[in-house]
């Protein structure tokens, strides 16, 4: 089955965009309205992606890694170029492409919206789609509407979310079920975000004794579970030790570019941690280093690469590195709060920047990506 991004929207750089899997008068009825609210003030969903979009919430002093590598190109490719193939397989599902939308929001009416936004565009495209911490839905049924995707989604793998350190505070497999439940998902992910807590206010931090919980929650939730950071990235030491516990992946979600103790520095109104949240601007495992550590420890482990990853050329070198699947988040926020044209765009764009590397080396599909001998360390 080809794969290769035809007829999209004309974008910037006058390339025709990707049209496929779409019903011919959805384009037609496609919304140019934003997302955000227009209010300063809310819960912390709403900030989280108003700084997201308007702060300079970066790492600082440490890049993905990406730039480190170079595909050396191939003049002859002997294939075309609509044959080439982003068909994949991840956890025994068979994927229109090896990307995914990562874990991002909702918990709001606004942030909802977002995520019924990036579900619609993550079906039309084949993309997996993760949602934000459904721990708020979990306890407050109230806000489950704003991660209930399934509906939206129908074809794709979603992935439900929860804060790992949860399970320190009275979370087990019970209230897990009810977020794989309430997002539809296929998967749980359990994200590790223990700097983020430190420099956030209403921050939890005992990570004590949490691998056997970990373990726990592997063996009886009854669907696969696997572990993310949120920036700043797994070594393989650490990614053997998940996957002995029964994780099933592992998204390294790496350092280089959202860094959330840059964002929990501009919620908080202690001093003393604003001013302490400088010094890790710098702080995580970069993407790719992550992404070839984990892979070089643990071969046969499901792999999903994020972090920082800013257009297809970086999801190319994530796969070609050993990544599975390639995680993109920040850089979606602001298209999907702007339109579905603008998020859709930007999927075909990625995907047509994916497909144009693997032709510029003459990989014809993602095995011969993922061997390939022209990633070259600069």
């Amino acid at each position: 089955m080809n794969h290769t991004p035809q007829n999209m929207p004309t974008g910037r750089d006058g390339r025709s965009g990707d049209n496929r899997s779409r019903e011919p008068q959805t384009l037609n009825a496609l919304a140019s309205e934003s997302l955000l609210p227009s209010s300063t003030t809310g819960e912390r969903k709403i900030e989280h992606v108003r700084l997201c979009l308007n702060e300079e919430v970066g790492g600082n002093g440490i890049t993905t890694g990406f730039d480190d590598y170079r595909f050396r190109h191939n003049a002859l490719p002997e294939l075309n170029f609509e044959d080439i193939s982003l068909d994949t397989v991840f956890l025994g599902k068979k994927l229109r492409t090896p990307l995914l939308i990562s874990s991002m929001t909702g918990g709001s009416a606004a942030t909802g919206a977002i995520n019924d936004r990036l579900a619609e565009a993550a079906e039309r495209r084949g993309w997996c789609l993760g949602v934000g911490s459904v721990r708020a839905a979990v306890e407050r049924s109230e806000l489950a509407s704003t991660f209930r995707v399934r509906d939206k989604a129908p074809g794709i793998p979603v992935i439900a979310n929860i804060g790992a350190v949860q399970l320190s505070y009275g979370f087990g497999v019970d209230e897990c079920r009810r977020a794989v439940e309430i997002a539809g998902a296929d998967w749980l992910v359990l994200h590790l975000n223990g700097l983020q807590e430190v420099f956030q206010p209403e921050g939890n931090t005992g990570f004590a004794g949490l691998l056997p919980k970990i373990e726990r929650l592997c063996r009886e939730l009854g669907v696969p579970v696997g572990i993310k950071e949120v920036g700043w990235g797994i070594d393989g030491e650490t990614a053997v030790r998940l996957y002995n516990a029964g994780a099933a992946f592992i998204d390294v979600a790496g350092a280089g570019g959202t860094s959330w103790s840059q964002v929990e520095k501009f919620r908080s109104i202690d001093p003393v941690r604003r001013a302490a949240a400088e010094a890790f601007a710098d702080w995580g495992i970069p993407t790719a280093e992550s992404i070839a550590d984990v892979r070089a420890a643990a071969p046969q482990g499901a792999l999903i690469g994020s972090g920082g990853l800013r257009h297809g050329v970086d999801a190319a070198k994530a796969l070609a590195l050993g990544a599975d699947l390639a995680g993109f988040g920040r850089n979606l926020l602001g298209p999907a709060v702007e339109s579905e044209t603008a998020l859709d765009n930007a999927l075909a764009q990625v995907e047509l920047e994916l497909c144009t590397a693997m032709f510029g080396i003459g990989a014809p599909d993602l095995n011969t990506l993922r061997s390939t001998p022209r990633l070259l360390r600069k």
